[in-house]
């Protein structure tokens, strides 16, 4: 039986301009310069000002937007004494430079390849068959792929039936391409394969030769003495092997400038600029956070030439689309302004806080942050502090730093005293830097070194935290 009945709810919800301001928090600058353009491109109420004006204010009304109704009042949006910089932002002067890093176009990896494949003489079906390989070399160079599965691709894509010896015979003729190496299936054969190219009668690349053959997992773990035992060598001819290993690419398809692109490339951009003058730090946002944005005064024109027109079907719907675009263009601006003062007031919190560090640049002066003590200091959620730490990047007179660099658990010493976990982390890297490579530290031994120094940590944590710097176990970081 149906039944009518009528109730009350509460909700929290979200409006659009509260999502896109979220959205336009966590993204880096690269990208936000990428979210601009795509917005002018949609919004022809949007333009890019190149006139002066003056900053935003800080007193910007952050209440919502009153509900779209289909009765508005015109002069809203056609304010004669609306203030400049209401609808629009700016954060650069006259002097400011903005470069760039040219990326260079070229012929990509497989182009070369292809390039060299029309110097050899092969028949029609040992061209798709190389054709068919080079499509499945990575861009480090190898072939990831089973032969058997190549097999497969040629069968259904090409209607050419092989065998795998067949594929393996083309296969060492893409294996003689420049860079040496180009073409391996696994990393023990692109080291072999670069031995080969190298002057014979050299006993360091014969024993080298020898040892990737047959002791290669041996070589892998560092199990020197075994290797010595088996070839009954010294340990300087051992040392000299291992030089010419080491001067091997394991990624040849990366020797080629050729082969890199602008996704193989990330440029920082960092959003902050840090700058101490007299003892005083001065930190400013990066001017590409802040792109010069108007709304455009020719539609604001045609909304009134629209008003004015009557009060037509097709006048009304006209002067809704000019209204909508017009908010959205507004709201996006706001949006963009409310994004700069976020990042200012979150950064100058995380300066205050970690003030000692930006002042020396030394990493044990570091205080134990998480989010939540941001967020207390500048009255703000947790979810908004940490949108502001991902992606961003500030630049110091020490070095560009990722924002979530600064934020870390705490640690108690012996003696009862907060520490930053990034502070004993330093003591390791240091540890590890000064240590005999001929016999380095294990886990246990730096937890005892950090017991002598009052950082009571259990084996486990010091293995956590060495992983962390990607450092690997003693024994991986063995020499001769």
């Amino acid at each position: 039986m149906l039944k009518q009945t009528l109730s009350h709810k509460l909700l929290q919800k979200l409006s659009p301009q509260q999502i896109q301001l979220m959205k336009l928090l966590q993204v880096p600058t690269m990208e936000l310069e990428q979210r601009i353009k795509e917005e002018i491109e949609e919004n022809p109420a949007l333009e890019e000002g190149n006139e002066e004006v003056d900053e935003f204010s800080d007193d910007y009304d952050q209440s919502e937007p009153e509900s779209k109704e289909e009765d508005f009042d015109i002069n809203d949006y056609l304010d004669d004494d609306l203030p400049q910089y209401k609808t629009s932002v700016n954060n650069h002067s006259a002097d400011d430079e903005e470069g760039g890093i040219p990326i260079s176009g070229g012929k990509s990896f497989h182009d070369i390849l292809t390039t060299q494949l029309g110097l050899r003489n092969l028949n029609e079906k040992e061209e798709v068959i190389a054709h068919t390989i080079i499509g499945n070399i990575d861009d480090d160079g190898y072939v990831r792929r089973e032969l058997p599965a190549l097999i497969d691709d040629l069968a259904f894509g090409f209607n050419i039936h092989v065998n795998e010896q067949e594929i393996e015979d083309v296969l060492f003729v893409i294996q003689d391409f420049e860079p040496a190496g180009v073409g391996a299936r696994d990393l023990q054969e692109c080291l072999l394969l670069q031995l080969e190219r190298k002057h014979h009668g050299n006993i360091a690349i014969y024993t080298a030769k020898k040892i990737l053959e047959t002791s290669f997992d041996e070589f892998t773990k560092k199990h020197y003495k075994k290797i010595i035992k088996k070839f009954e060598i010294t340990d300087e001819d051992l040392k000299e092997a291992i030089e010419e290993i080491t001067k091997l690419n394991p990624k040849p398809g990366n020797s080629l400038k050729e082969s890199t692109n602008s996704q193989n490339f990330q440029q920082i951009i960092p959003d902050f600029i840090l700058a101490e003058e007299e003892g005083n730090l001065i930190l400013s946002l990066n001017g590409r956070n802040a792109p010069r944005l108007k709304v455009s005064r020719s539609y604001e024109t045609m909304l009134r030439t629209y008003a004015e027109g009557g009060e037509s079907k097709s006048n009304k719907e006209a002067v809704q689309f000019v209204k909508q675009k017009l908010d959205s263009a507004k709201w996006f601006i706001e949006a963009i302004q409310q994004r700069q003062n976020t990042l200012m007031i979150t950064m100058n919190a995380i300066l205050e806080y970690q003030h000692e560090f930006f002042m020396t640049g030394d990493e044990t002066k570091l205080k134990p942050m998480i989010l939540k003590d941001i967020s207390e200091i500048v009255n703000m959620d947790i979810s908004t502090i940490s949108r502001v730490a991902n992606s961003k990047y500030i630049a110091t007179q020490f070095g560009t730093y990722k924002l979530k660099y600064f934020f870390s658990e705490s640690l108690s010493t012996t003696t009862g005293e907060e520490v930053s976990t990034r502070e004993v982390k330093k003591i390791l890297q240091d540890a590890i830097d000064g240590e005999t490579k001929k016999k380095p530290l294990t886990d246990q031994k730096l937890a005892e070194l950090l017991k002598e120094k009052g950082y009571n940590i259990a084996r486990r944590t010091v293995a956590k935290y060495r992983e962390q710097l990607n450092i690997p176990v003693a024994r991986l970081r063995k020499e001769l």
